[in-house]
C-alpha cells in the first residue's frame, strides 16, 4: 500500500478529521452517486458507533449535510455553515451536490445509533428514498485522518489502498532504515524520491510549503482570536493572552519569562492551532484534527529559534514526519475511535520528533529513535473528550505533546541512533494496547475525564 505525505497532511476544517472531514467527503460522494433521473424525496442519515456517541460535539451532523450539498473540507467557508444550516432548519430546501432539492429535517432525518458495526467504530449509513421506496443506500467508514471507505470496499478488504509503485517501498521502520543505509539517503531524501511517483519535485516542494502556510495561518489566526469556544463548556481561548504575555512580559517577571520562554512559545503555537480546530476553523490534519497542533508547533518553534532555518528545512521536516505517520497508519492506527488518543497525539508526537531530528542533522537512526521516544511515552493514552468536544483535554494535550516531541528529538540527538526498543515494536505495542483498551476510552465520551469532569 502506497501512502503519500499529502494523504496525512490535508487542509480542512475542525474539529475532527474522523468525525468532520471524512464524513463530509463521504456524504458528497454519496450525493454525487445518486441517479439524477430518480426523484429523491427524503434522505436519512444514520450515524453509528463513535460518530453517534460524540457526533454532536464533533459537528458530524453539520459536516454530513455540508457534504451532501457538495462542499469539501479544503474549500468550504466555515463562516457560511451556520447560516446555511439555520436556513434548512427554518424550512429551506436541501440542495444536493447533484442538483436535486428536497426538504430535510435534522430532527426527523438524522438517527443516532451508538452500536458499532463490525468493520470500524466510525460508521454512517446514508439512505435515499423516493416516497416510501428506497432508491439508494451505502455505508461509509471514517478511518481517521480524513480517510474513508464505503461498504463495498470494506467487504473486499480494500481500505483505499493505492497501488502506485514507489522507488523505495517500505512497510516498517527497519525496512526504511535499511533502504537509507543501502542507498546512503537521509529519510527526507528517500521520501522525496517516493513522492515523485505522484508529482514532480517542484510540485512536491510547492505543495508542502502550501501545507506549512496553512498551518502557519492557523497559528496566526489562533493568536489573534479571543472569547470562548463553542459547544457549551465555556472554554476560554488562551493563546492570544499567552502570546501577549510573551511579547510584553511584566517587569517583575522578565527574568523568569526569559528562562522558560522557548517552552512557552511552543505551548502557545500548539494552543493556537487547536483552539482554531475546536472552533471549526481552517487547519491541517497532522495526521488528524485532534492532534493538529503538534507538528505545526514544533516546526514553528524550529523556524523561530534556528537562525539558519529555511524553506528547504520545512520540506525536509514534513517529509520525514510523513514517513513516521505512514508507519503508524500502516501498522497500527491514527484513529482515536480505534486505538485511543495514542493513535492521534502519540503518532503526531512521533512525527514531530522525527521531523525535528531530521532538520537538526540527525542520522536516520537518530530520527527513528526520536520517533520511538515520542510514541513510547504516549502509549495507553485514552481519547475521552469532555462533552464530546475536541477541547478538554485535547487542546492542552497538544501543547504537552509538542514539548515532549522536542525533548524526544534532543534525547535522540545526544545518542548514536542505537537504542533498546525499536519504533516498529512501539507501533505494534500501540496497536495491541488499542485493541485491549475498553471502548469507553476510545472517543465515546463514556469514560475517563469525560465522565469524571461532569458535576452531578
Amino acid at each position: 500500500m502506497a501512502i503519500s505525505v499529502f494523504d496525512l497532511f490535508r487542509i480542512g476544517i475542525g474539529p475532527s478529521s474522523s468525525h468532520t472531514v471524512g464524513p463530509m467527503r463521504a456524504a458528497r460522494d454519496f450525493a454525487l452517486s445518486l441517479n439524477e433521473q430518480t426523484a429523491v424525496t427524503r434522505l436519512v442519515i444514520r450515524l453509528q458507533g463513535s460518530l453517534a456517541a460524540t457526533g454532536i460535539g464533533h459537528g458530524t451532523d453539520r459536516a454530513v449535510i455540508m457534504g451532501l450539498m457538495g462542499e469539501v473540507p479544503e474549500s468550504v467557508d466555515p463562516d457560511s455553515i451556520d447560516v446555511r444550516l439555520n436556513a434548512i432548519d427554518d424550512g429551506a430546501l436541501l440542495v444536493l451536490a447533484n442538483g436535486q432539492q428536497l426538504a430535510f429535517s435534522r430532527a426527523d432525518d438524522m438517527e443516532w445509533d451508538e452500536s458499532c458495526l463490525p468493520f470500524h467504530p466510525n460508521a454512517m449509513v446514508l439512505s435515499a428514498y423516493c416516497d416510501d421506496a428506497l432508491v439508494a443506500t451505502n455505508t461509509f467508514y471514517s478511518l481517521g485522518g480524513g480517510f474513508y471507505v464505503d461498504q463495498a470496499k470494506a467487504d473486499q478488504g480494500d481500505v483505499g489502498e493505492d497501488s502506485t509503485a514507489l522507488t523505495y517501498p517500505f512497510n516498517t521502520a527497519a525496512e526504511l532504515l535499511g533502504l537509507c543505509q543501502q542507498h546512503q539517503l537521509r529519510i527526507s531524501q528517500l521520501m522525496l524520491a517516493n513522492e515523485k511517483a505522484w508529482r514532480s519535485e517542484a510540485a512536491i516542494r510547492e505543495e508542502l510549503l502550501s501545507i506549512w502556510h496553512a498551518m502557519s495561518d492557523s497559528i496566526e489566526n489562533g493568536l489573534r482570536a479571543t472569547g470562548h469556544l463553542p459547544g457549551g463548556l465555556n472554554v476560554r481561548r488562551r493563546a492570544q493572552l499567552l502570546h501577549q504575555q510573551l511579547l510584553h512580559p511584566p517587569e517583575n517577571q522578565r527574568l523568569i519569562v526569559s528562562s522558560f520562554t522557548v517552552m512557552d512559545w511552543v505551548n502557545v503555537f500548539a494552543l493556537a492551532v487547536n483552539e482554531e480546530n475546536a472552533a471549526g476553523r481552517r487547519m491541517v490534519t497532522a495526521p488528524t484534527n485532534g492532534a493538529a497542533g503538534i507538528v505545526p508547533a514544533v516546526l514553528a518553534y524550529y523556524l523561530k529559534f534556528e537562525p539558519e532555518a529555511s524553506e528547504a528545512d520545512v520540506v525536509d521536516f514534513l517529509l520525514t514526519a510523513g514517513a513516521v505517520g505512514i508507519l503508524c497508519k500502516k501498522n497500527a492506527s491514527i484513529s482515536g475511535a480505534e486505538v485511543g488518543c495514542q493513535g492521534e497525539v502519540g503518532s503526531a508526537c512521533a512525527m514531530a520528533a522525527a521531523g525535528l531530528a531530521e532538520v537538526l542533522g540527525g542520522s536516520p537512526g537518530q530520527v527513528e529513535n526520536a520517533a520511538e521516544i515520542g510514541l513510547e511515552h504516549n502509549l495507553g493514552l485514552t481519547c475521552d473528550p469532555v462533552g464530546g468536544l475536541v477541547q478538554v483535554p485535547c487542546i492542552e494535550r497538544n501543547a504537552i505533546a509538542s514539548v515532549k516531541a522536542i525533548n524526544a528529538a534532543r534525547m535522540a540527538m545526544h545518542g548514536d541512533g542505537e537504542h533498546f526498543i525499536s519504533l516498529d515494536k512501539v507501533i505494534r505495542t500501540m496497536r495491541d494496547t488499542g485493541r485491549d483498551m475498553q471502548d469507553k476510552y476510545k472517543e465515546t465520551s463514556k469514560g475517563g475525564l469525560a465522565v469524571n469532569a461532569i458535576e452531578c
